[in-house]
């Protein structure tokens, strides 16, 4: 059984980088065809995929995200991280990191393991 545990501050100031690491047991992040993602729920835009990293190192980008984002791993750990640059308000929203068969996916059946979340509040 595959599990998933995202860790970081629930708290971050504007402006502020966020960061987030996912910690994954009952598997490798390595395993062939699997794409480990970070995707964020807010009540106003819903389930929003943030980006993923490959079972292969290749990251991928949500384009209005890109030039903030930075996804990386940590192999021996068996471990993947987000990082958030210059954030605000709008980026206040529920963590969660999960692993899927493809690159992206904007629903809850595009992924087949989730960790629990992690709420992170932008704040001064």
């Amino acid at each position: 059984q595959v599990q998933l545990q995202e860790s970081g501050p629930g708290l971050v100031k504007p402006s502020e980088t966020l960061s987030l690491t996912c910690t994954v047991s009952g598997g490798s992040i390595t395993t062939s065809r699997y794409y480990w993602s970070w995707v964020r729920q807010t009540p106003g835009k819903g389930l929003e995929w943030m980006g993923a990293i490959s079972y292969a190192g290749i990251t991928y980008y949500r384009p209005s995200l890109r030039s903030r984002t930075s996804i990386a791993r940590d192999t021996s750990q068996n471990q993947f991280t987000l990082q958030l640059n210059s954030v605000t308000p709008e980026d206040t929203a529920v963590y969660y990191c999960a692993r899927g068969t493809s690159t992206w996916g904007s629903t809850w059946s595009d992924y087949d393991y989730w960790g629990q979340g992690t709420q992170v509040t932008v704040s001064s």
